[in-house]
């Protein structure tokens, strides 16, 4: 699975973004499997985009991003929740996808201690990461080798994904990079 998820994750950010959606995100700490399945991503264009880390060029901080597609890139944002990404392109264009959110699927309840809530678990970047476990100890780590696993999910009908500028940040805030997976209607 390692060259395939990275062969999908070797394309253009705006793609892998799209296509991330429905994807699923799995952590096994301590035993404990959660999983989420994505339902809103954010996509950053390396060097050519003023919002991303990686826009200035490499530093210990962001390093992550320069590695290979696949990777996971986790920073701490605001001095308080941690964030995560996934490197994608190659390493001459240092481009991530954004984990903005997911819907609880697998290990609900330590999700819930985690956050100390039941609710609105992981509809946010840093109440995702709280939710599943992941901490700056998981920056640089491969998504093919765990404790984060990234994972094929169904694929989604393209009508369900919405596009709009991307929220929290004050730089290239006006590109529609954010995709979000609508629920079906019923």
């Amino acid at each position: 699975m390692g060259d395939e998820l990275a062969g999908l994750l070797a394309s253009d950010v705006l793609t892998v973004a799209r296509r991330l959606l429905g994807w699923r995100l799995r952590t096994v700490f301590e035993g404990e499997p959660t999983e989420v399945v994505l339902t809103e991503v954010e996509a950053y264009a390396g060097l050519d985009d003023p919002a991303s880390h990686a826009f200035r060029g490499e530093t210990m901080r962001n390093r992550s991003l320069f590695l290979a597609p696949g990777t996971l890139y986790v920073y701490r944002s605001y001095g308080i929740h941690w964030c995560m990404n996934v490197v994608v392109n190659d390493e001459r264009a240092p481009n991530a996808v954004l984990l903005r959110g997911g819907s609880p699927e697998v290990g609900r309840a330590v999700m819930a201690q985690r956050r100390g809530r039941s609710d609105h678990l992981s509809d946010g970047p840093g109440k995702l990461t709280q939710a599943l476990g992941v901490t700056g100890d998981h920056d640089g780590t491969d998504l093919n080798d765990g404790p984060v696993w990234l994972l094929p999910g169904d694929p989604i009908d393209p009508a369900r994904i919405v596009a709009t500028p991307r929220i929290g940040i004050s730089k290239a805030a006006d590109r529609p990079w954010r995709f979000v997976l609508e629920s079906p209607s019923e």
